[in-house]
């Protein structure tokens, strides 16, 4: 026969598009429309419906400019003849949408005249049934309409004002669409998912495949019976031609697919949070009607913040939230308070991150999460399947690892090994998508991707608009139905990923394994973007720290209040600033801005909680004492205790020589020459060399930073080929800071002003670096390095409770996509018996390069990637003034590095008092370092302590109790009794012998 399939396939397309589309509503009546533009922010809705001054709105007229909100009154009266079966009556609503891109343009959320809320209007949702109007044959109901620009812009990542409301301008942005009663043929709808389906699948499915033939072949008997001219009138005889190929079963080895309703909405990006809070009510208020249209319809939703949100500002869709998880359709996951970046939190945050959300979960629905649920975030940190295991959690989802630039992950099911020895049954979606619509298309990737055919036979289908798109849409259900079992596709089912967890483990019960970090290649950038969001956060990590420890001190000492409610609503703010788009760097300015005025009010709230728990331990005196926060006795001050300090020691000898200086104050020795670099750093211990022959450290370094696109994102490797070295300074000058001595350097980097106070203080172990910028740079990368003469075959970076070991070396493409790596306070090089650390106040971007010199030697260089400037979504990103500090510390071990980050990042605080505090616990073996000291969150009164092994090696020790303590027992993150190997208890002291960077909880009742 002759081929005339592409004849027939433009016949249907043409048919579906002119004839059956404008069929599914044949009839429509216009609506009355009036307006009222809220001044400034967002307001209530009860406080919106009650203005007077709504005044009429023509059709099609412009409206929202920027950010602003304005609020429409849609009034009418349907028809009497409409709405009698097979068709029902519905209102439509377009704002001015464009139909691609849902979640980053305008969006609405429909309201009733009593303030309740109905559901939300999106480009692919624009309709709300009459019965949820509530008024009978009258229509009479508000549209919130929310004028979000749309900053993706094609995702060309140019420049844009409209991310900071300052510049954003007022002009409307959009102009009202059709809004309308209009009439519903449900028999066509159903016709039109019908072919959409069918059209999805034949498209996916090999030329020559019978069953290709035959669905286009039905779908073109289909042609033929439909009278164009009464599409109507013959739906009915048209879906018959189709039944035959829709009731074809699957075939017996079809990959499963479990599908769950999904919106991934980000905390803030390129919205602000504020934003973030509307979108979340829109799409849940979407899926909760949908919930009560099809009662086999499973939601999953993360992150506890959000519904945290609806109980704060829409209690009312809160309840009917909850009416549903009980029912078992809304089915909170994940267990985090956000979805957070996982490689850039302190290892206690990631526990709170835990700890606030299953909390919260368990608290207001009597829901324990037991998987983690991160599909977007920026690459998974090895320390992630401990912290899971530990909040009572064993599952992980991810879905990020599919947009790798280079490498593809070996397997789509696996366990995933953490740093400690912990496994993590993980699961990695192959249809490389967390917000599908359950096309043809997205189902024959995820059964030709999967990687696991054989072993298993299953995956995980999150579908849904995301980003206030709407999530999950009635067509998506339609969709899921007609692919429950039907031949050429994998069979579809709805539920929830507990659901499938539980059946993918048993699926495949020995699946392989994948040890160490989930490290993306792609996103390296974040590490470094708005250096500011990243000083905040790793200030209010400390300051947690020690308003935790203070406050349980005072209460156990001095019997003072414990700040219980306070501490939890500084940590959630914190934890909300951590997630994925926030802590990164990658959203527009009004979001930097935000989290950072809201760090600065954190860091004040904590400040007066430390100096009040302070002056309840101390008592009221005028001896200077020393607060040591620090798992590390500090100037003669015990861990976690306080004291009047030792002297620091005589003076540092410095002195001039070759027109720079010597600074030496016995322990080690540093030269720096007239241009402010760092020609010699020896330990007097070893006598060793650290710097490398020829070379210099405290070397800045200034690369062009054009990445092929997400600006804020990325850093491409080829920045690397076009640097200018700072090698020449305006002054270099020597002062006295009390003992210390302070070698100050001034230079510029391209036009931006840099001074760099480098100190050497008594009785220090390392050389502190301070560098301040006054960062004019547009699309630079600035760099501090260090060439080390030692032959390291890997780095160690801390991460959460432990360090990670990458190669130096790029022997294969995975080590060599890892060009940037991200590491916490330290990160260290050593071979064997000599070592140097490198800390850091605030930074967390790294590369470790190696080059083997003339001489035969090796010189490992270790940088530190200090400011960026990225053009996209914040043109004015990082502008402006900074202090970055660096601590190089020589002949340091792995033990040396874990403290020096302590000391880099806990300041001394001094404070007045009558007397010390003996610290509420101390442990006998440094290896064993003390993270956490807070109260138990059940107010009982109970001291909490968890603590971690440092050194990557099993190490034993003693922790012990100096206060009354009536029994000791260890817990996970959420303080429940917990197995915890290696630990015994022997009345108020914890024996300890734990494996490398084992994380326990510890539990005392006083």
């Amino acid at each position: 026969m002759h081929d005339d399939r592409r004849l027939t396939e433009v016949r249907l397309d043409r048919f579906v598009r002119e004839r059956i589309v404008p069929a599914i509503y044949p009839r429509t009546v216009p609506l009355r429309l009036s307006s009222w533009t809220a001044p400034g922010e967002p307001v209530p809705a009860l406080e919106a419906l009650q203005q007077e001054d709504f005044t009429p709105q023509d059709p099609g007229a412009p409206w929202g400019g920027p950010w602003s909100t304005t609020w429409l009154r849609l009034q009418g009266e349907v028809p009497e003849t409409w709405g009698s079966a097979p068709t029902a009556v519905e209102v439509l609503v377009d704002l001015g949408f464009s139909a691609d891109l849902p979640g980053f343009q305008c969006e609405g959320t429909a309201w009733r005249p009593d303030g309740t809320v109905i559901k939300a209007i999106s480009p692919r949702n624009q309709y709300i049934p009459l019965k949820l109007l509530g008024s009978g044959m009258t229509v009479d109901f508000y549209v919130e309409a929310a004028a979000n620009p749309d900053l993706s812009q094609g995702w060309t990542f140019a420049a844009t004002p409209l991310g900071d409301k300052a510049t954003a301008g007022t002009e409307p942005r959009y102009r009202l669409g059709r809004i309308v009663i209009a009439e519903l043929d449900q028999c066509v709808w159903e016709l039109h998912q019908d072919i959409w389906t069918l059209r999805g699948l034949m498209h996916e499915l090999p030329t020559e495949l019978p069953r290709r033939h035959e669905i286009l072949r039905a779908l073109e008997r289909m042609l033929d019976t439909m009278d164009p001219d009464d599409v109507a009138g013959t739906a009915d005889a048209g879906r018959a031609q189709l039944a035959e190929v829709l009731s074809r079963p699957a075939y017996a080895s079809a990959h499963q697919l479990l599908a769950t309703g999904h919106a991934h909405i980000d905390s803030a990006w390129l919205w602000p949070v504020r934003e973030t809070i509307r979108k979340c009510a829109r799409t849940f208020s979407n899926v909760v009607a949908l919930m009560d249209e099809d009662p086999d319809f499973v939601f999953s939703c993360s992150s506890a913040q959000q519904l945290a949100w609806m109980k704060e500002f829409y209690p009312e869709l809160f309840e009917r939230i909850r009416d549903k998880v009980r029912a078992g359709q809304f089915v909170p996951v994940g267990g985090m308070w956000v979805e957070a970046d996982s490689n850039i939190p302190g290892g206690e945050a990631m526990a709170r991150q835990f700890l606030e959300g299953k909390s919260f979960f368990l608290a207001e629905f009597d829901v324990e999460c037991h998987e983690a649920w991160l599909p977007d975030t920026f690459g998974y940190s090895a320390a992630l399947p401990q912290i899971v295991k530990a909040a009572g959690s064993r599952w992980f989802l991810t879905q990020k690892i599919s947009w790798n630039q280079v490498n593809r992950m070996p397997h789509h099911t696996f366990e995933w090994e953490g740093i400690d020895g912990t496994r993590l049954f993980t699961h990695f979606p192959p249809v490389d998508s967390y917000s599908s619509e359950i096309s043809g298309r997205e189902l024959a990737h995820a059964e030709r991707n999967y990687r696991d055919h054989g072993r298993g036979s299953m995956s995980l289908l999150p579908f849904g608009y995301g980003d206030g798109g709407g999530g999950p849409t009635r067509e998506m259900l339609a969709a899921a139905r007609r692919t429950a079992d039907l031949e050429g596709s994998p069979r579809v089912r709805i539920g929830s990923a507990a659901d499938f967890f539980s059946e993918a483990a048993e699926d495949y019960p020995s699946p392989p394994v994948w040890v160490g970090e989930l490290y993306l290649e792609l996103h390296r950038g974040t590490y470094t973007s708005q250096a500011n969001t990243k000083r905040g956060n790793r200030r209010c990590e400390h300051l947690l720290r020690e308003a935790e420890l203070w406050s349980a001190t005072a209460a156990v000492r001095a019997g003072a209040a414990y700040p219980a409610a306070e501490l939890k609503r500084l940590w959630r703010l914190v934890l909300l600033q951590q997630f994925h788009d926030i802590l990164p760097g990658s959203s527009i300015a009004w979001v930097h801005q935000d989290a950072e005025r809201n760090y600065d009010a954190v860091a004040r709230d904590l400040e007066a909680i430390i100096a009040a728990a302070a002056a309840a331990v101390l008592g009221d005196g005028d001896r200077d004492i020393l607060l040591n926060a620090a798992p590390h006795a500090r100037a003669g001050v015990p861990a976690l205790g306080a004291a009047e300090p030792e002297p620091a020691g005589a003076a540092v000898n410095a002195t001039a020589a070759d027109s720079g200086f010597v600074l030496d104050n016995g322990i080690i020795r540093a030269v720096v020459d007239a241009n402010g670099l760092l020609v010699s750093l020896r330990d007097h211990a070893s006598g060793r060399e650290a710097i490398a022959p020829g070379a210099a450290g405290n070397l800045l370094e200034l690369h062009r930073d054009t990445p092929n696109e997400w600006d804020a994102w990325d850093i491409d490797s080829f920045y690397r080929r076009n640097v200018t070295a700072l090698t020449e300074a305006r002054s270099v000058t020597l002062e006295r800071d009390g003992g210390d001595a302070v070698v100050v350097i001034e230079r510029m980097a391209g036009g931006s002003p840099v001074t760099q106070r480098l100190r050497l203080a008594p009785g220090s172990a390392s050389l502190e670096i301070a560098t301040a910028v006054d960062w004019r740079e547009r699309e630079k990368l600035l760099k501090l390095g260090f060439p080390l003469d030692l032959r390291a075959d890997c780095s160690a970076a801390e991460t959460q409770f432990g360090h990670v070991f990458r190669p130096t070396h790029v022997n294969t493409s995975w080590e060599a996509a890892k060009f940037e790596i991200c590491a916490h306070r330290w990160i260290h090089v050593e071979e064997p018996g000599y070592g140097v650390a490198v800390s850091n106040a605030a930074s967390y971007g790294h590369d470790v390069t190696r080059q083997v010199r003339d001489d035969g030697g090796t010189t490992t260089t270790v940088r530190v990637s200090l400011l960026r400037a990225p053009k996209f979504p914040d043109p004015g990103a990082d502008q402006g003034p900074h202090e970055l500090t660096v601590t190089v510390r020589p002949g340091a071990g792995i033990a040396d590095a874990v403290e020096e980050g302590y000391r880099t990042n806990l300041a001394p605080r001094m404070v007045k008092g009558a007397h010390g505090a003996e610290p509420l616990v101390a442990v006998s073996n440094p290896a064993l370092v003390v993270e956490a000291v807070k109260l138990a969150e059940d107010g009982s009164g109970d001291v909490v302590v968890r603590l971690y092994e440092a050194l990557g090696r099993r190490s034993r020790g003693v922790l012990s109790a100096y206060f009354a303590v009536s029994r000791v027992w260890s817990v996970d993150l959420l303080e429940r009794p917990a197995d915890a190997p290696g630990v015994e208890i022997r009345g108020a002291d914890a024996v300890l012998e734990l494996r490398p960077f084992q994380l326990v909880t510890l539990r005392l009742a006083c």
